[in-house]
């Protein structure tokens, strides 16, 4: 079957060099021919992420192209505008795509909105919303490496598309065929038809003065000589991070000068993911340089940011994502409080798998704190209904442990700009009451305990990774462990039951242990991989790693 798919490809017309000689140099290699043809990149929650190349398992423009024409069929049944905006990220052949999904929507006689530049997730989900589209596309891999690509769908809130939606679509790419199944015009045609332009200005700079609107302290920053390193790891995040920065009044702004502009090869950080320390290698060793308060990174599509505090001696230290959401919180709280600019009953949102130590924070200030899935979906969701419930002036902050942070209603999505410009007014704040952020981090751990938030990945490759995967997830649920570390579970909650956990349906485990202790068990849903979330609690670090380490050696066995 899969020799028959790669023989009809080799045949058809692929419109693309790089295309047509990968088919010619896989020839009688059956593995690569089954690793390219016997599966399809499956649309899931997130939309499509593969490598870059030919074939059904992988991302391509005839993947693309069905894909978008499933996009197309669920958007003519919507009503409204019949229209869906389009943004693409730095990675290769991101533009390609986004000029194939524009094409493909126009044929389809859709109107299509699409930035003239590479631009980040928020832009997207702002877009989105802001021309009262049906629905976004943003072409990205997030931080993975550069053999990949993807595509997110959005649905007209500006959040990613709901699971229903994505049903609906997945259906409709299923009765499409990925070589001669989708409608297309070219972009050219489009653009001469008038149904394919370009975003305006107008959306541009709404986008920027909704995150300026959310500044805690105004013009703080322009007093405060704060001094800065900033890397957009050769990303979207350079011209709207930099842009709100100045504006705000900081602007003693260094830029890595060889991750500045878009490079899709990543050649200076091979996992441009600020989460790790090798992406921002070369970023801490520009600020060491300068004696820079701080280091600011955003990956590709400028979802995530990632800062290296200044410590006493001199040495810069990452801090995790755990980390920078407390200190956000803390800080928007005290801040808005200050201003008289904290709403009544005011609501901030968290994932299921990001530190309770944001649930301490939020009860010193009277916040409430919302639990939700992994996913910044189900934040967005939250917003929406304080939006129908006429109160979405009561959301103030929602985070993700994986560096994802959002300060406002006007996107859907986690948006580095707004948290990278409200870190950097933290710093600006912290630096002019003669503090700092490394300060005020070690002042909530003495206020409210050592916490430790660790994250281990387990990956499972190959065509049989996702089957692995399932089984111990059943294994699991079959034989759940009764003690850990020598430490009792007291408490296993399953997120596949709606009715005890009173949210939608997830494939999580989390295990409480007797000391107060947890494990969340969650398998990716883009990735083959299965993600161990530990919490533990120390008098000081090396207790509180110690403990992680004991917990994590108990786990294993479980996992591989």
């Amino acid at each position: 079957m899969y020799k028959d798919e790669y023989k009809r490809w080799c045949e058809a017309d692929l419109l693309d060099f790089d295309l047509k000689k990968e088919l010619l140099d896989i020839a009688g290699d059956d593995e690569a021919i089954k690793d390219r043809f016997a599966a399809k990149l499956e649309f899931g929650t997130a939309g499509l992420r593969g490598t870059l190349g030919a074939g059904t398992n992988r991302m391509n423009i005839w993947v693309v192209r069905q894909a978008t024409q499933g996009v197309a069929d669920w958007v003519k049944t919507q009503g409204g505008t019949q229209t869906v905006s389009i943004s693409y990220d730095t990675r290769l052949k991101g533009w390609n795509f986004a000029k194939e999904a524009a094409g493909v929507l126009a044929a389809n006689g859709i109107n299509v909105r699409i930035y003239d530049e590479p631009m980040p997730v928020p832009a997207l989900s702002f877009a989105t919303r802001f021309y009262k589209s049906n629905a976004g596309i943003m072409v990205t891999a997030s931080h993975n490496p550069a053999k990949y690509n993807g595509y997110k769908a959005y649905g007209p809130d500006g959040c990613q598309m709901t699971d229903d939606a994505v049903a609906v679509v997945y259906d409709a790419i299923q009765k499409t065929d990925v070589l001669t199944g989708a409608k297309c015009m070219s972009f050219a045609e489009g653009v001469e038809k008038g149904l394919i332009k370009f975003v305006g200005n107008d959306c541009k700079d709404g986008l920027y003065e909704n995150i300026e609107s959310f500044q805690v302290r105004p013009g703080l920053c322009k007093t405060a000589g704060l001094k800065l390193v900033y890397t957009p790891l050769n990303g979207t995040g350079l011209v709207p991070v930099t842009r709100v920065l100045q504006d705000i009044g900081i602007t003693d702004i260094t830029i890595v000068p060889e991750q500045e502009y878009p490079n899709g090869y990543f050649t200076t950080c091979p996992y441009p993911n600020p989460e790790i320390l090798q992406a921002m290698q070369m970023g801490m060793d520009l600020a060491k340089e300068l004696g820079a308060d701080l280091l600011l990174a955003t990956d590709p599509d400028a979802d995530r940011v990632g800062i290296m505090m200044k410590c006493p001696d001199g040495s810069y230290e990452l801090v995790s994502g755990n980390e920078m959401g407390v200190l956000l919180l803390d800080y928007i709280c005290a801040g808005r409080i200050e201003k008289g600019t904290m709403p009544k009953n005011a609501v901030a949102v968290k994932s299921i798998v990001s530190t309770p130590l944001a649930d301490l924070v939020a009860k010193h200030y009277g916040v409430e704190l919302r639990h939700t899935l992994t996913g910044f979906k189900w934040i967005g969701d939250q917003i929406a209904g304080l939006e129908a419930a006429g109160e979405v002036e009561r959301f103030i902050f929602g985070f993700e442990e994986s560096y994802g942070y959002l300060a406002g209603p006007y996107v859907r999505d986690k948006d580095a700009v707004i948290a990278s410009m409200l870190i950097c007014e933290m710093a600006a704040y912290y630096r002019s009451t003669g503090s700092s952020i490394k300060q005020r981090l070690e002042e909530i751990y003495k206020e409210y305990g050592r916490y430790l938030n660790k994250v281990d990945s387990f990956e499972f490759p190959g065509l049989t990774g996702m089957d692995k995967m399932k089984q111990m997830m059943t294994d699991l649920r079959a034989k759940p462990p009764q003690e850990l570390a020598g430490k009792k579970v007291t408490q296993v909650t399953d997120y596949m039951k709606p009715e005890e956990t009173g949210l939608p349906k997830s494939n999580v485990l989390t295990y409480t242990l007797e000391s107060g202790e947890s494990v969340v068990v969650r398998p990716s849903g883009t990735e083959p991989k299965i993600k161990a979330y530990y919490t533990t609690k120390g008098k000081d670090l090396a207790e509180a790693e110690a403990e992680k380490e004991k917990i994590a050696a108990a786990v294993k066995p479980y996992l591989s």
